[in-house]
């Protein structure tokens, strides 16, 4: 996840910072709604989400802002576990994400990455160790090991473990208490808890490194849709979101489901894996300017920006002003669910950090409103809890 150069002045920075700590949403509103150049970001787009999601079926249906649990309530609970999406959904998050990566047999699994060196206890398995391995992913060289040198049978013999520990020492109590779900189990899973709270469990899935994945033979594409249309989920109005880094696993879904899709977007600088691989020279700045989300929107309902392409932050990991974006990806008639929120100081904006602690929690629920106001409609976040919280304030304030 890249980050965007900063804008605007050192004064309009910290009154900025001021408002949207200090004063709620009334305060907050003045601030948040001039974008660069004094373009009006906040109220059009709160405005046109209301209009978009205030009927209808599928995800039209949704609350806004939406509350997405990232990778499951993963603030509390190892990521990508029936325990951390159980969790999820037990605290009220609106929407449950998963992230696939293949197996060496072709089955689904949710992990973050193919690597699991950090993920799983992988590491402790002796009859494994010949399987660590350095391989090049989307131009990066990671040394580990992978799924898909692994069946889904030697798989299901490891337990996951927390990612980042040093940050989350707590999580670290429910390691080895879960093993890796695959996406079929995810479905059950979620068709169960439908029937049994009589309303249903919306999914946010991910295709990861699509690319890398379809050049060993394994694409995940088609393995979904099957999977999707077996439980009946791959409808217009399904409560199922199909998300990737790269548009062409995009339109490659929509031609084989009729899920609303999501083309998620890192630093404005960064390219699709699948525009290197094809020699496509458009960056994210290019896919976020008006022509760039015109031609998103010919085959996707939304997009998952970083919140650095919301609200950018200067040298000093402050929030400086919004951009444009939310507007702009509105008039084009996209949702905007962008990632990530954190509650602890090292992921915040720093002028919503508290003390010294890199792990304690900072002032979530500031940053969390001073987002909202923008307009956009919905958030990940990997603290459910706090996000609804932050949500009933914003909706109530």
């Amino acid at each position: 996840m890249g980050t965007q150069e900063s804008q605007g002045s050192q004064q309009s920075q910290e009154s900025y910072g001021r408002q949207s700590r200090g004063t709620g949403r009334r305060a907050l509103l003045g601030a948040a709604v001039l974008g660069a150049g004094g373009a009006v970001v906040g109220l059009p787009g709160v405005a046109r989400a209301g209009e978009r999601h205030g009927s209808g079926g599928g995800f039209r249906s949704l609350p806004v802002p939406t509350v997405v649990a990232h990778r499951g309530a993963s603030g509390y609970r190892p990521e990508h576990t029936l325990g951390s999406y159980q969790f999820a959904l037990d605290m009220g998050a609106h929407v449950i994400e998963q992230d696939l990566v293949p197996t060496k047999d072709g089955h689904l699994v949710c992990r973050h990455e193919n690597d699991i060196t950090g993920t799983t206890d992988v590491a402790d398995h002796p009859e494994f160790a010949g399987r660590r391995t350095t391989k090049v992913v989307d131009g990066t060289s990671l040394t580990g090991w992978f799924t898909e040198d692994f069946t889904l049978a030697e798989l299901k013999t490891l337990r996951a473990t927390e990612r980042i520990p040093g940050t989350r020492r707590q999580n670290t109590l429910y390691d080895g208490r879960w093993e890796v779900p695959t996406f079929e189990e995810v479905l059950r899973w979620a068709e169960k808890e439908s029937r049994r709270r009589g309303k249903e469990v919306w999914l946010h899935v991910e295709t990861k490194h699509p690319t890398y994945f379809r050049k060993l033979g394994l694409g995940l594409e088609e393995p979904l849709a099957k999977l999707l249309r077996k439980y009946g989920r791959h409808k217009k109005n399904s409560p199922v979101f199909l998300q990737s880094f790269e548009p062409g696993s995009m339109q490659r879904l929509n031609r084989l489901v009729d899920n609303p899709l999501v083309v998620l977007l890192s630093g404005a600088s960064s390219r699709p894996w699948d525009f290197v691989e094809a020699g496509d020279p458009r960056t994210v700045a290019d896919l976020i300017k008006p022509e760039g989300l015109a031609w998103i929107a010919s085959y996707a309902q939304g997009i998952g920006p970083t919140l650095d392409l919301v609200i950018p932050r200067d040298a000093s990991g402050r929030l400086t002003r919004p951009t444009t974006l939310v507007a702009d990806a509105h008039d084009a008639g996209l949702i905007l669910h962008p990632y990530t929120m954190r509650n602890e100081n090292t992921f915040l904006p720093a002028d919503f950090r508290k003390g010294t602690d890199p792990a304690a929690y900072g002032d979530a629920f500031g940053a969390f409103q001073a987002y909202f106001e923008t307009g956009i409609d919905g958030i990940f976040t990997d603290n459910p809890d706090t996000g609804l919280l932050a949500r009933e304030d914003f909706v109530n304030g």
